[in-house]
């Protein structure tokens, strides 16, 4: 009783206040194994509470100028990056990622959510048109939809939190959010700035809890309008279906199976280095990761020799160590799911080239019990094996050879999935023909995850359903309605 007493316990925030739940959900260090945390395991009590909350917060938050709550946003994002080392130090420890990837990429991230949104709800136009010969004037007004249901994932858990909530109350939503059960921490800390930024009572809620309770909660609830979804492909499908009585309105950002296709013209050093970092950033844990690799025979070879040399020093080490290129994965489910991708594509008669089965993992003692795994590189497969077809979000991607650029785009496209590609080429046309042709929702051509968050963001086919970034996520989050004046 002595040692749980010194877990963190976390508390629901709704409507401008800390509430206890009477059942909790343990949360695991992924770099020991170690339970260090209870998250609430809320339900559908806890959820009609935010609801009813952020239904009493909209007509005033509402009201509020676009200047207003861009004022607001400002003032918690500088508060956020005024704890930006405490908010990083958790977010390494709930995740397992590194403390460098946390600290100068994943909270300044998030602060920046709240700065860009607060920016661009001061820059929206509306449209007009005349019809002289009718005597009329038509323009369109955007109005605020009401409470917002926002789930977000545990890969990237405040980034993609804020990426979330930062639109939807700029445009002057009230929400009810719910972060992963396994990565819950910073969103906690975040509500305790709430309050400090200005944001009014009931204006953003946090429910924690499990998808099949609290989720579902949210989804199903008939005051909440308007879902946005991060996560897998399979929980969007049941959210469509709990949804759909409702007629609600959906983004859903889901998972990808993310080709990279490099001609034999490629700048070879540039694309390896490149190619490993969008292989295995953050554990593999990021749906747009590259986990389909096409080389072109020509120089397949020679890039599968230097790509495992450079996948070999990408450092595994604890979420602590500055000088580690990777930490643990999420979870020890997540784990044996992942190595059970290795294992297959073993038994399918694949060679796995370097990492799993392969080199020796190099962790501290206190840290045998963590989820770590080295990267993976897998050749001789087919296009047809599950670990060419399914999204595994670890650090493994598959290399193969391709011969002409009719067939690799072909061998690219076949997948359910259609979120992103990376394109490697010093040929011009070559790179225009390729990235039109490509059924995916982003092209990165000699470079990747180079964001300008203007700019649509999602996928097509199974990866997701709408696009978020500065004009997509302010229709989504309004309603616009079409007024014509006669005169």
């Amino acid at each position: 009783m002595a040692h749980q007493r010194t877990h963190l316990v976390l508390e629901n925030y709704i409507g401008g206040k800390f509430v206890p739940c009477s059942r909790h959900i343990d949360s695991y260090d992924p770099s020991s194994g170690d339970v260090y945390c209870r998250v609430p395991d809320s339900g559908k009590q806890e959820v009609d509470a935010a609801v009813s909350a952020a239904k009493d917060a909209f007509p005033g938050w509402s009201a509020k100028s676009p200047l207003q709550r861009s004022q607001i946003l400002h003032k918690l994002a500088d508060l956020i990056e005024a704890h930006l080392e405490e908010f990083a130090q958790a977010e390494s420890k709930d995740q397992g990622k590194t403390i460098t990837a946390a600290r100068s990429m994943e909270i300044p991230r998030a602060v920046y959510n709240f700065r860009f949104f607060a920016s661009t709800i001061l820059h929206n136009t509306t449209e007009c048109s005349e019809m002289d010969h009718m005597s009329c004037t038509h323009f369109t007004t955007r109005t605020p939809v009401g409470v917002a249901g926002l789930i977000s994932p545990w890969n990237l858990p405040l980034y993609l939190l804020t990426w979330k909530i930062a639109p939807a109350i700029a445009t002057g939503n009230t929400v009810v959010a719910k972060p992963s059960e396994m990565t819950s921490v910073t969103a906690w800390m975040m509500c305790k700035l709430l309050d400090e930024a200005g944001i009014p009572p009931g204006v953003v809620n946090i429910i924690f809890g499990s998808g099949p309770r609290a989720g579902e909660a949210i989804v199903s609830h008939p005051d909440v309008p308007l879902i946005s979804f991060t996560g897998s492909t399979l929980t969007a499908q049941h959210i469509r279906e709990k949804s759909a009585p409702y007629c609600k309105k959906l983004s859903l950002e889901l998972g990808g199976k993310n080709p990279a296709l490099i001609f034999d013209d490629a700048d070879l050093d540039e694309c390896i280095q490149t190619t490993v970092r969008s292989s295995f950033t953050n554990q593999g844990e990021v749906c747009l990761c590259t986990s389909r690799i096409f080389v072109q025979r020509k120089i397949y070879n020679e890039f599968l020799e230097k790509f495992v040399e450079g996948a070999r020093k990408w450092k595994v080490g604890i979420p602590s160590d500055p000088t580690a290129n990777m930490g643990a994965l999420i979870s020890r489910e997540h784990l044996e799911k992942v190595k059970s991708y290795i294992n297959l594509a073993v038994s399918e008669g694949a060679k796995i080239l370097c990492g799993e089965g392969i080199d020796s993992l190099d962790i501290p003692d206190k840290n045998k019990t963590g989820y770590f795994l080295l990267p993976t590189v897998i050749t001789e497969i087919k296009d047809c094996s599950r670990c060419m077809q399914e999204e595994i979000f670890g650090p493994v991607t598959c290399v193969v050879p391709f011969d002409t650029e009719e067939e690799v785009i072909q061998r690219a496209n076949d997948v359910k999935y259609g979120l992103a590609a990376t394109v490697w080429s010093r040929d011009v046309g070559r790179i225009h023909r390729v990235a039109k042709k490509l059924h995916t929702g982003m092209v990165w051509t000699n470079c990747w995850l180079i964001r300008d968050l203007n700019l649509p963001f999602g996928g097509m086919k199974a990866s997701g359903v709408g696009r978020e970034g500065a004009r997509d996520s302010f229709e989504f989050f309004t309603e616009v309605k079409t007024i014509t004046i006669k005169h």
